[in-house]
């Protein structure tokens, strides 16, 4: 289980302070696998929190596992290395443990995060993955990185680095929403083929603002997560993320609040049996609360 550090746009500011502590408030609940990104505007908080913890005593470093991010702007292979340092400098790191491109498509490089021409449109950059991918190979063997891999690719994009010729290093990751409503069969099948570990992001469903397609129901009012429940004496979110880790699904659940983070935590002291699990299976809407329109 690990916690995922995204901040939600416009509210940067107000997050510092709580990123900060929800790091901490973790560490001590017993996670030590951390989902962060350049992109999330709060490494800073994230790496002064670790070195804290680390300082106590509380733990190591090679305790911590810190996943980062290459951002869409940054695809340009002679970009790769000097984006990732500057995560290494802002965490205050020798190496990230794992290294991910966290989009299978590019915006025009440049200081905007979200390039966008007069008319309010994305400015999109050429990419090319494989290109990309040799950067982080090269990332990986200057050890700045422990893993590397990537996220929100499909099969055709997973395959694209699979095959290409002088591979050094295969994706050991690919981190894609998952959850009871989004169960990505095929997807999870094909990775455990190529033993790429998926990560899935928005494990309790997601917070219903602007961003996210509302049009699914609200994930952790599903009556059948709640039934399940209340037989365990646990929450529906409990429920679902017991689910995928038992599908052998990392788990990365968002959240500031420090009753809920170590909720979140508590799921390794029950296991559902194969009928509940082909229950919460049938579930699959199929449907994506995260869009990326983009």
């Amino acid at each position: 289980v690990s916690l995922r550090l995204l901040t939600n746009n416009g509210k940067f500011k107000s997050h510092f302070r709580t990123c900060a502590e929800s790091v901490k408030i973790a560490i001590d609940a017993g996670y030590r696998h951390f989902d962060g990104a350049f992109v999330y505007y709060n490494e800073h908080e994230v790496g002064q929190a670790i070195w804290e913890k680390i300082a106590e005593g509380k733990v190591k470093r090679e305790e911590i596992f810190y996943c980062g991010k290459l951002w869409n702007t940054c695809h340009p292979p002679e970009l790769v290395r000097p984006t990732l340092e500057k995560t290494l400098k802002i965490l205050q790191l020798d190496y990230v443990d794992l290294y991910i491109i966290e989009l299978p498509m590019a915006f025009k490089p440049g200081d905007a995060i979200y390039p966008r021409d007069e008319n309010g449109k994305y400015i999109y950059h050429e990419t090319n993955l494989c290109a990309t991918w040799e950067a982080l190979e090269a990332c990986k063997d200057a050890g700045l990185a422990k893993s590397i891999g990537v996220s929100n690719f499909n099969r055709r994009q997973l395959e694209m680095i699979l095959n290409k010729p002088g591979l050094k290093h295969k994706p050991v990751s690919n981190q894609v929403e998952c959850h009871p409503y989004f169960t990505q069969p095929k997807l999870l099948e094909f990775c455990r083929q190529h033993d790429i570990v998926i990560v899935g992001y928005s494990p309790l469903g997601t917070s219903r603002d602007e961003t996210v397609n509302v049009s699914s129901p609200p994930l952790l009012k599903d009556p059948v997560l709640n039934a399940i429940g209340e037989k365990y004496n646990k929450t529906a979110a409990q429920v679902a993320l017991r689910f995928s880790i038992q599908r052998g699904v990392v788990v990365i659940p968002k959240s500031f609040h420090p009753q809920r983070i170590k909720e979140n935590f508590q799921i390794f002291d029950f296991s559902l049996t194969d009928k509940e699990m082909k229950d919460i299976e049938a579930l699959n809407k199929n449907t994506r609360y995260v869009e990326l329109l983009m």
